[in-house]
């Protein structure tokens, strides 16, 4: 079976972080307020990763940092979990991005310092659907939220996230979906499952305000009931807030840590505090101007590892 939390971690250190407008045509989480000094930003948002960084090896999470490239100039080159996904099997699965400024996210030189430490034994790419007469999308780990021991796929449609890829995804890795549709309080589609929903070992949290459907509610429900998972549910300004953005990881000495924003720990309650301390400990990290302008947060920003390390890593 295999298991749902890893303790390895890729992030991609910003070059050009910044406002990316092609993103926002359906991201409403970005702030479109005026940049004054985009320069500013730019060294903000290095230093909130760096603190990240710093944050997760405290803890004795494995993070492997790439450097972004300075050109061609890529302001969500933070967020590499909508490109790329790592799987316990070996595979690597790159995925067709909606943003055409976000394709050239995708660098090889990224998988060649992954494949420096782990074993990979299939490379798989989705991304030739950008070419298509009428493309279709599906934004890796931003649109799927995987229950790896239970071969389950949870992901809300969005124009980002096509039905017809998740289906093609589904038979490639012997996956099962569970499929629904969400909106934010302005009736808008949201645009990423994981600003919606994150799954732990054995809870999972998540804005049932924004499952319209009684029947997908229902569905998902009994999933949560079947597979053991304690539903911390939150509200619609919460998820505005970025709770549902959150990732449980693992570090060495086997603790558990679910990974949130400074602002999506503030936002929640007491009661769901406790909720989520009786299953891991809570890892707060400040980010607000990458939250703000990127429009993603603390789990957007971490592509987990799977993949088997090399034996001379073991």
């Amino acid at each position: 079976m295999e298991r749902q939390l890893t303790n390895h971690i890729l992030m991609v250190r910003p070059a050009n972080f910044g406002y990316n407008e092609e993103t926002a045509v359906n991201n409403a989480f970005q702030s479109d307020e005026i940049i004054s000094d985009a320069e500013a930003l730019k060294r903000t948002a290095i230093s909130e990763f760096d603190n990240m960084v710093a944050a997760l090896r405290t803890k004795g999470i494995d993070v492997t940092v790439v450097q972004d490239s300075e050109t061609p100039i890529k302001p969500d080159a933070v967020f590499p979990n909508n490109w790329i996904s790592f799987h316990g099997n070996g595979s690597i699965i790159t995925y067709p991005m909606f943003a055409k400024n976000r394709r050239i996210e995708r660098r090889e030189e990224i998988i060649e310092q992954i494949e420096i430490k782990f074993d990979v034994k299939n490379r798989y790419g989705f991304e030739f659907y950008e070419d298509e007469s009428e493309p279709i999308f599906l934004e890796g780990t931003g649109s799927m939220i995987f229950d790896r021991p239970n071969k389950l796929v949870y992901a809300c449609v969005s124009k980002r996230t096509s039905p017809i890829l998740l289906d093609k995804f589904n038979v490639l890795m012997d996956m099962k979906s569970c499929l629904f549709r969400a909106v934010g309080r302005d009736g808008q589609e949201i645009y990423h499952t994981n600003v919606m929903m994150a799954l732990g070992e054995d809870f999972v949290v998540i804005c049932m305000e924004s499952v319209a459907d009684e029947a997908s509610r229902k569905e998902l429900l009994g999933h949560f009931a079947r597979t053991g998972k304690e539903v911390v549910d939150i509200t619609l300004e919460q998820m505005e807030s970025f709770a549902g953005n959150m990732l449980e990881v693992k570090a060495n000495d086997g603790q558990r840590y679910l990974c949130m924003s400074q602002s999506a720990y503030d936002s929640l309650n007491d009661d769901q505090k406790a909720q989520l301390e009786s299953h891991t400990n809570l890892l707060p990290i400040p980010i607000p101007n990458i939250e703000k302008f990127g429009g993603g947060s603390v789990r957007c920003m971490m592509a987990e590892v799977f993949l088997p390390l090399k034996k001379q890593n073991k």
